[in-house]
Formats: C-alpha cells, structure tokens, sequence
C-alpha cells in the first residue's frame, strides 16, 4: 500500500489526495480519511523530505481524527434525522390531502364583510377573504393576522381545520376565504379591531411560494433600495408604505373638501401639451401625430383659461419634468394641486395657501381614520401653527450670510469652481443668486416653522409671473413665494400673474419664445383682464412632511426619477 503524504506548508486538507504531487497538509485529517492501518510520511515544507511521523506527532493527530469523526457523526445523525423528518412530514402531507373541508350547513348563515365593517357583526357567523398578512403556527393552531385592503383581522384555526394539506403548506400572501364566528378578544388582550375570527371552515384560495421565493425572503426591511423599487408592487403589501398611500387618499379628499368650502372648482387640464410654462431644458418631448408635443410640466397656463368661465379653479394632475436630479424630494413624475384665483392681491395669495394648508390638516386630524395614520407615521408631527412667517428674498440672503451658509462658487457655464485643493470652492450668497436646494433646506430647518420665501429675482423666475416696480439702483423682484416647510423645503411656489397683455407679450420676447402658439393664453388679457395668482403643490413633497418620510420616493404609488420608469 501507498503511504500517505502530509505537507504541513504545502499541502491541502481540501484537495489533496495523499499522493506526493497531491499531498495533505494535517497529519490528523489524513488519519481521519484512510485510518490507522495506513503509513504515513510528513514533511515541514516542499524543500524537506517525507519522513515518518514521531510518535507525539501520530498521538496529537488521533485526536484530531478522533474529533473529526465524531463530527462527521454528528453531521450524519443530522442528516439522518432531518431526512427521517422530511420523510415523517412527507407521510404527514400525504395524509393531510385526504382531509377535505365542507361548510357545516347547519350552522347559521355567515355574513360577507369587509374587514372595516366587521364590528356591528359581532357574536356573529362572519365571511371574510383576504391575504395572509402575519402566520403564526403552534401544534394543533394556526394563527392568521388577514388583511383585504380596508383592514386587518386575526383569526385562529384550530382542529381539522390546522390538518389539510393546504393547512400545512399554507404560507405569508396567500389569499383564503375564512368562515367563523366573530368574538371580542378577553380583557387584556390585544387584537386589530378588539375583536377575533373562530374559523370553523376556510379554504385557500390563490397559494404563495415558500423557500427562495417566499414573501419574507423577496422583500424585508434590508433589502437593497434598488431591489425595493424593482418589488414596489410587494412592498406596497407592507404597513408602512400602505399606511403612507392610504394618508395620501385622505389628504388628497381634504385638499378637494377645503377647496370646496371656498368654493373652488376642480377642472382635468390635459397633460399632452404644446406649449411650455417652466423653460424647455426639462420638458419631456414626444411625436404627437407629426406635431411636436410635450409631457405638462404645469396645468397653470390652462387653470387661468377657466376663471372667466368657472370662476377660481384647482387641479389634481400629473407633472413632468425632465431634470437630472436624483435628490431625495425629486421626481420625474409628481402629482401637481394647482389652484388660480381672480380678483385677489399677492397677500391674498399667501393668505389663501395658508388656509388651505390649515385647513386641510385639521381635516385629516380630526378624522379618527387619518388622524390614527399620522400618529402612526409620524408620532411627533404637530399642525402648523398660523400666520406662517414671512421673510422677503433680500431678508433670506442677509440670514445666510449671518448664518455662514454658503453657495458652491460657479463660472459663467453654471459649473462648480474649485479651489487649489481641488474642492468646491464655496462663497456667500448675494442678492441675483438663485438660493441653492441644499441652503434652502438647511434655513428651513434652522427655523424650525412653515415659512413663506417671497419677492425673488425676475430673472431666476418664470416669464409670466408679476413684477413689483423697480426701485431705481436695485433689480426687479417678482411678486412670488415658495412655502418651504422643515425637513422638507419647498412644497408650494406661487405667484401673481402678469395681467397686461403688451407685458405678457414683451416677456414672450425677453425670453425667446414665440407668441403665436399662447394665442390662447394671451386671449385672456384681451378679453377682460384682471388681478390674478396661483400657485403649485407637489402633493409627494406635502406627504412627506406629514408623514415624516425621508424621500419623496415613499409618497408615489409607482415613483419615476431618472432612469427608473419600472415597474
């Protein structure tokens, strides 16, 4: 017989062999593979020679081969028993699919129910159909948090009904039918709803996988941010990002009920354009039969075409913009409310945003439904308290000059300047510049409190946006603010518009653009102008202050920034 060789330097207890091209490198695992009766030969390193192993050096390797063995035991008893288990659980489902469940007709009618209605059925037969929400299994009990969309209800299987096959398999995001008998949990016990289902009958009604492709393993709270954005259409199954979409449905209906109390009108601008409002750089091109068309960055321009006709008016539309921003309150596509009002001054403007802000947040906390959604998403959150302050563009760049913020210094181009260590140079904020993003948002949160950000540069604003006479030596401000809230920064810009037609036209052409396609939006100066402002709130951007999210990205049913437009 071969003797078996052991290179301590060179060796492999992985892949060696023992041969002497393919030597061990452990004396022990060489015994522990080919025994006691086998010889040995062991060298320190490839420059030595193969020797026989001393004595000490056999007796210190028998333990090791003895160790090694019994874990190999252990690994085989483990083995064994696991297999012996899946055989016992093979037998067990085996038997379980002979089981089949049927309805006891003797027992009083079940009523179909919504989880949300469920409460005036107590003490009674219940029928109700959900996904399996939470799963808890004990011997002999199954215990099923269900939710179908209007809430969530716990239920106990118990008996034959724990033992059928689709008992055994049954796992998180199935959809089922449970039957039972609706009974208020005991005193010191906790249950959605105070109350739980004593299922007497279910059966399953669409199975979800186990294993790899288990809910639980495909989405959890560590997953990868891009792999949450490619399952949006799992995580929107979670709590939070439910609650958060059900907080958007009821913000949404106390905007329209606060509009409607101040008798504003909801209109459907269209969201295939021509014209643009916010500068071509950022719209969204397309064919449209052979005629260049645009996505909406705006419904403003078609908002003020309603108010001789309708009166004031708001919309609830989707906005585009084209921008490269990856920011975390940026979207490619948003929700827009716009609103314009006739007749009104630039403080009515500001008056009005206020109120309908206000107005809108006490709706929701006086809903005990909405009220309990912002408690759970965001516990600390207070209302705002009014009048919101008010601070002029001049006033902003003097507080961050006080405040040693600063601005990353640019050329002409736009592009960062940087220093001789090759950082961006940065350099206080003078009246013309356009206050940067991040400025912003820290001023805001300094402040700690809504705040209107008013009176800003003509030339960083839109073309058709009012402007308060030139004082002489200083630059044309614009009659227009940004409501800026913490955490957050701006969620409303507004302003007057320009209503002289000759101005209106004057800024066509300042600006470069052409005055035939806006015939019609210029008609509204020729046919009996007025005194008139409006304004935009990126719903996303409210939602996210209310709820506490951290990006914009949670407050979108599907959210779109660039190059994500999946699912």
């Amino acid at each position: 017989m071969s003797a078996i060789h052991i290179d301590e330097t060179a060796g492999s207890d992985t892949t060696g062999t023992g041969a002497a091209d393919q030597p061990y490198q452990s004396l022990g695992v060489a015994l522990f593979k080919h025994g006691t009766d086998s010889s040995f030969l062991t060298r320190r390193d490839a420059a030595g020679t193969y020797e026989e192993p001393t004595q000490s050096s056999v007796k210190k390797a028998k333990k090791t081969a003895e160790g090694l063995e019994k874990k190999r035991k252990k690994a085989d008893d483990l083995v064994r028993a696991e297999n012996e288990e899946k055989e016992k659980r093979q037998q067990v489902l085996e038997q379980s699919r002979k089981i089949v469940l049927t309805e006891d007709a003797s027992l009083p009618k079940a009523s179909k129910a919504k989880i949300v209605h469920l409460e005036p059925l107590r003490s009674q037969r219940v029928r109700v159909f959900g996904w399996v929400h939470r799963l808890r299994v004990q011997k002999g009990l199954i215990f099923i948090v269900l939710r179908d969309g209007t809430g969530y209800l716990q239920a106990v299987l118990t008996g034959t009904s724990t033992q059928t096959y689709e008992a055994l398999t049954l796992a998180l995001e199935s959809t089922v039918e449970l039957v039972g008998t609706l009974q208020v949990v005991p005193e010191g016990k906790t249950a959605p709803g105070g109350h739980e289902l004593a299922v007497d009958y279910w059966r399953l009604i669409g199975g979800s996988p186990g294993g790899d492709d288990a809910f639980s393993t495909k989405v959890n709270e560590h997953s990868d941010p891009s792999i949450q954005a490619d399952l949006r259409h799992l995580v929107l199954r979670g709590e939070t990002a439910s609650s958060v979409l059900r907080l958007r449905a009821a913000l949404l209906s106390a905007f329209r009920g606060a509009y409607a109390a101040h008798d504003i009108l909801e209109v459907t601008p269209p969201c295939l354009v021509q014209t643009q409002v916010e500068g071509g750089a950022t719209l969204f091109k397309l064919d449209y039969y052979g005629q260049p068309a645009f996505l909406t960055q705006s419904s403003q321009l078609y908002l003020e075409t309603c108010l001789p006709s309708l009166g004031d008016v708001f919309c609830v539309q989707e906005s585009f913009r084209a921008e490269n921003s990856h920011t975390r309150r940026h979207l490619s596509e948003y929700t827009h409310m716009e609103a314009e009002l006739a007749f009104i001054d630039f403080n009515d403007l500001m008056h009005h945003i206020e109120t309908i802000i206000c107005e809108t947040v006490s709706t929701l906390l006086a809903n005990p439904a909405s009220a309990a959604l912002i408690k759970q998403l965001n516990p600390a959150f207070e209302p705002p308290a009014r009048p919101f302050l008010r601070m002029s563009y001049e006033d902003a760049i003097a507080w961050l000059r006080e405040h040693k913020i600063q601005r990353p210094a640019e050329d002409a181009e736009g592009k960062p300047l940087l220093d001789a260590g090759g950082q961006v140079r940065m350099v206080d904020h003078e009246v013309g510049d356009d206050i940067a993003e991040a400025a912003e948002r820290q001023m805001t949160d300094i402040i700690g409190k809504p705040m209107f950000l008013h009176g800003f540069p003509a030339e960083l604003k839109a073309f058709y946006m009012k402007k308060i006479p030139a004082k002489e030596g200083k630059p044309t401000f614009t009659e227009s603010c940004d409501l800026l809230m913490p955490n957050v920064g701006e969620i409303v810009g507004g302003s007057m518009r320009i209503e002289d037609m000759d101005e209106l036209v004057a800024a066509y052409k300042r600006e470069g653009i052409p005055v035939e396609p806006y015939y019609w939006f210029t008609d509204q100066r020729k046919y009996g102008t007025c005194a008139h402002g409006g304004y935009g709130l990126g719903v996303e951007r409210f939602l996210a202050w209310l709820a506490n999210r951290y990006t914009v990205r949670d407050c979108s049913l599907y959210p779109r920034w660039p190059g994500r437009a999946t699912p």
